[in-house]
């Protein structure tokens, strides 16, 4: 969000209040992705593989029409003629297709509560990353957040008998998406249609073998998972492009706070709709969790005030 700190007799200007929408778009975005796991529930007889392919294929008219409808269609052509963006975008389109392929498999089989831990751990995650890809520095509270956040993981490991790996995965191939995604000269709805652009010729490829084999779920005597199939497109794209005019109208610290509510619309659907087992165990990785979500949270507003802090100094010292 930019500031008016240059402007003419404003060097102590208060910051500019965060526009109603930028909530409603962030909002929007995290509520539908709560709400995901009931339509993937509805397909859970369809294999994961089968309704990735129809995510990517009916994401893409959808992500072609927004595009169109933001005038930025002019991105397309230079991003296919740089082999180093398609290079990127080949990767974080197969960071992304393995996230939405383990994530919609774990809800088939009952696994939605570890699902929605993957979410959770999701930001500690990347800041681990940020240190061991780019060298930067965690503060103590952050230290103290990945600690609790690795003693849960080790509380699910010891009470499953093995590393809660869905969780992982989830959070380890979508923080990475997030890190390379950084790498895209092109904005993040360009950036989406390319991916799903890059993944549509396998993904059809995949849906004209499973029909010649006959084991495809996209039939006309199936007319309730045909509509499904068709809806996982927009329902995939829509929530992106709604997160993306969010972020930008918000600060970093709203948006930090916010991507908690799917995770816990998750989480709460997995309990209360689709009866999955929470027993002590979860409980108190939960709680490790919760509180190191909360010590995370607490050190992005403190760093977010001591950087106003400083730059208001540095202003008012000119």
């Amino acid at each position: 969000m930019q500031t008016e700190m240059n402007a003419p007799h404003a060097p102590m200007q208060a910051e500019q209040p965060e526009p109603l929408r930028g909530f409603a778009f962030a909002g929007a975005a995290y509520l539908l992705w709560g709400f995901m796991p009931l339509l993937m529930k509805a397909l859970d007889h369809v294999p994961a593989s089968e309704i990735v392919a129809h995510r990517v294929v009916w994401s893409l008219p959808v992500a072609a029409i927004i595009l169109f409808a933001m005038g930025r269609t002019g991105d397309i052509g230079p991003a296919l003629r740089s082999p180093r963006t398609l290079l990127m975008a080949t990767l974080t389109a197969a960071l992304i297709s393995v996230n939405w392929g383990v994530y919609i498999w774990a809800i088939a089989v009952d696994r939605t509560v570890e699902t929605a831990l993957g979410y959770y751990i999701n930001p500690l995650v990347t800041v681990v990353m940020g240190a061991v890809l780019l060298g930067e520095r965690l503060s103590r509270a952050q230290l103290v957040a990945v600690g609790l956040a690795a003693v849960a993981v080790a509380i699910l490991t010891w009470e499953a008998g093995g590393l809660p790996w869905v969780s992982l995965v989830l959070a380890l191939s979508f923080a990475g998406y997030g890190f390379l995604r950084k790498t895209l000269p092109i904005g993040p709805s360009q950036g989406f249609f390319l991916e799903v652009l890059i993944l549509t010729a396998p993904a059809v490829l995949w849906i004209g073998y499973l029909a010649t084999a006959g084991t495809n779920s996209f039939r006309l005597d199936m007319p309730l998972d045909m509509a499904l199939l068709v809806l996982c497109g927009p329902i995939t794209a829509i929530p992106l492009v709604l997160y993306a005019f969010g972020a930008k109208l918000l600060k970093i610290s709203s948006i930090g706070i916010m991507q908690y509510i799917a995770p816990t619309m998750i989480a709460i659907i997995a309990v209360f709709v689709f009866g999955e087992p929470f027993g002590t165990a979860r409980l108190v990785a939960f709680g490790f969790i919760w509180t190191a979500l909360a010590i995370y949270t607490w050190s992005m507003f403190t760093q977010r005030r001591a950087s106003a802090a400083e730059a208001v100094a540095a202003t008012s010292v000119r």
